[in-house]
């Protein structure tokens, strides 16, 4: 990879539409489909909409728990997705929400983020809950290999805040946690031209988000959109400013409408078309 994946990810959200759609093989999920909860199920599910749509959506984001749960079989149908997605010209977020210390944070980011690994994916999304100097592994590979970290600062589930809305007695700016993350990830990306590769995990479905610094010249993640209740019409109103690098994340939105491909493409383009329609119009009203 010749260009950083801030670069590539900017590039693919302007050609292919600012969309990430999630590939989630939980069992009830599998069941709506007519598939059994077993492997073949899930290779059959995963190649289905690798197949539909790693061709026409700038991310694709595999749950890697939803594939663990099988075992050794299930992460070799991760393998050959990320693969297959990654050869039609999608990129792979792996969402696999790591973090840990040391050498151990080391393992794990030559897992997803070593180009010589089996599960090598474009980015990774990380825990920060060790502390964010505990990230700085994954941090220096992501760099070096030409990839990316989503590391979670605000995220849309109401246990979330119990962390992320945690004062800092110690930040003079009497920061939050989430907020001291932000800052974190602005520095990361500080002097690059184009978008940079680190970015934050943040929920659409959180409203006002005007208090926070969302301007850290890197992807912001937002799930929520669809079946968690937020629309792409949201997304000015809770970014601001930042909405044009906002990476909205679509799951079950889009993946209810399988396992017909035609009805899965056509899921996501709404979905892409409604962003990018949200984004011209908060571009128009500044």
């Amino acid at each position: 990879m010749t260009d950083p994946f801030g670069t590539r990810l900017r590039r693919a959200m302007d050609e292919r539409g600012p969309l990430c759609v999630g590939i989630d093989p939980h069992s009830s999920l599998l069941a709506a489909w007519g598939l059994d909860d077993d492997v073949a199920g899930l290779e059959r599910f995963s190649r289905t909409v690798v197949e539909a749509l790693a061709e026409r959506v700038a991310v694709l984001k595999p749950q890697s728990a939803f594939f663990e749960r099988f075992g050794s079989r299930g992460i070799a149908v991760l393998e050959t997705s990320v693969r297959e997605a990654r050869a039609a010209g999608a990129l792979v977020v792996m969402d696999a929400k790591r973090g840990d210390i040391g050498s151990t944070m080391a393992a794990y980011a030559e897992t997803f983020l070593h180009p010589d690994a089996p599960l090598f994916s474009d980015a990774l999304t990380v825990s920060p809950y060790l502390g964010y100097g505990s990230l700085k592994p994954a941090v220096d590979l992501a760099r070096e290999s030409g990839g990316g970290l989503f590391v979670l600062a605000l995220t849309s589930n109401p246990e979330g805040g119990e962390v992320q809305h945690a004062v800092r007695t110690e930040d003079p700016l009497g920061r939050n946690v989430g907020a001291a993350m932000l800052a974190h990830l602005a520095a990361e990306n500080s002097g690059e031209e184009s978008m940079g590769s680190f970015g934050a995990v943040v929920g659409a479905t959180l409203g006002d988000l005007s208090s926070y610094d969302l301007d850290i010249n890197g992807p912001l993640l937002a799930p929520g959109i669809g079946a968690q209740g937020a629309t792409p019409a949201d997304l000015p109103a809770v970014f601001g400013a930042a909405v044009r690098r906002v990476v909205p994340n679509v799951s079950r939105g889009v993946l209810r409408h399988g396992p017909d491909a035609v009805a899965l493409r056509d899921a996501s383009d709404r979905f892409a078309d409604e962003t990018r329609a949200a984004v011209a119009s908060a571009r128009d009203l500044r």
